[in-house]
């Protein structure tokens, strides 16, 4: 809910905010085109940027043949992809806790150790650049294998850069283009931290300000 006050807090203010739908979000993708003030939700998306750049952005579960053809199949497969980070959680508890040793994560050693895992990593990332250079993009963006990465890839038309956001629930990465850049942001445990005694402050100060209230309507009460 906080994710979603924050990017309502964008379109109060105007700024353009797009959503693009993934294989998480079959619900939405119903509503594909719905336009509320600078909020619109898409399936892909075609940025124009500095120096007559474009950047081509979409999930990328379109690449998924299990998606186009097995949805019963990566629904069951998303299933065991949650399931597995509840795993992961409880191991890396008893990692730091117990054994005294650092965070791992069980599915990004699956997916980097299974072949095939690592075949479909990078036929994706050949698929979504080929396309790209094809319609002489500059830039394709996505998601959906969770591998962040921000690479250039060429092939005998020409080349382009590849970019992928990664994930929020394991590497906790996501894009950001600033000053006509791309790079890869990675928040790190110091910012959750930091960013989880600004809620408590935030919280306090919510409480505090009930209690001022409440203590005034009562002293109003009295007095009347």
């Amino acid at each position: 809910m906080k994710v979603v006050k924050h990017i309502l807090g964008w379109v109060s203010k105007g700024v353009k905010t797009y959503y693009v739908t993934g294989n998480h979000d079959e619900m939405l993708r119903r509503f594909v085109g719905f336009k509320m003030g600078s909020f619109c939700i898409v399936n892909k998306l075609v940025l124009e940027l500095e120096e007559n750049k474009k950047a081509w952005i979409f999930h990328g579960d379109v690449f998924d043949v299990t998606m186009q053809h097995s949805k019963w199949l990566a629904k069951l497969g998303a299933v065991g992809y949650d399931s597995l980070i509840i795993i992961n959680s409880i191991a890396n508890f008893i990692s730091e806790k117990v054994f005294k040793k650092g965070k791992l994560s069980l599915s990004k050693k699956i997916k980097n150790s299974v072949k095939s895992a690592v075949k479909f990593v990078n036929d994706f990332e050949k698929v979504s650049a080929d396309i790209g250079i094809m319609n002489n993009y500059d830039y394709v963006i996505c998601g959906h294998i969770h591998q962040p990465e921000m690479k250039e890839i060429s092939n005998a038309q020409g080349s382009i850069q590849y970019l992928n956001s990664g994930d929020w629930v394991e590497n906790l990465t996501s894009l950001e283009y600033k000053n006509g850049e791309w790079e890869i942001y990675r928040f790190n445990n110091s910012e959750a931290t930091q960013m989880i005694l600004m809620d408590d402050l935030d919280d306090m100060e919510l409480t505090n300000t009930q209690i001022f209230d409440n203590l005034l309507m009562e002293f109003k009460l009295m007095k009347g």
